[in-house]
């Protein structure tokens, strides 16, 4: 019995102390927001372009952003925005229903994805 209440205050402990939080621990002991990371083919288009301010890491929190906010199929064609801008201009001002709907899932995910890597 003895042990069956060692072990409950142990788990109950080892519990209290888990994960759950997105904060990590910075070398000055202050809380720091942990980044997000993650590859994938707009973090590869990213990184391709060349842009100023493009590093890697802000590249893939852009990819984990996308991961959360686009499907497969958005994401290749966000792909095609990294290479020719004027595209997104393009379908901006488009008469078809599916480019509307991609320009407006797209400034979503900008607009997002501006707020959680800047």
């Amino acid at each position: 019995m003895k042990r069956i209440a060692v072990a409950l205050v142990a788990l109950a402990t080892l519990a209290a102390c888990g994960g759950g939080h997105k904060t990590s621990y910075s070398t000055r002991g202050y809380l720091a927001p942990t980044q997000l990371y993650a590859t994938g083919p707009i973090q590869r288009a990213c990184l391709a372009q060349d842009r100023r301010g493009a590093t890697s890491q802000k590249c893939g929190c852009i990819q984990a952003v996308a991961d959360k906010e686009l499907s497969g199929s958005e994401q290749r064609r966000g792909v095609k925005a990294f290479k020719d801008p004027h595209k997104l201009q393009v379908w901006r001002q488009s008469d078809r229903a599916s480019d509307n709907a991609f320009w407006s899932t797209w400034k979503a995910f900008g607009e997002s994805a501006t707020r959680v890597c800047s």
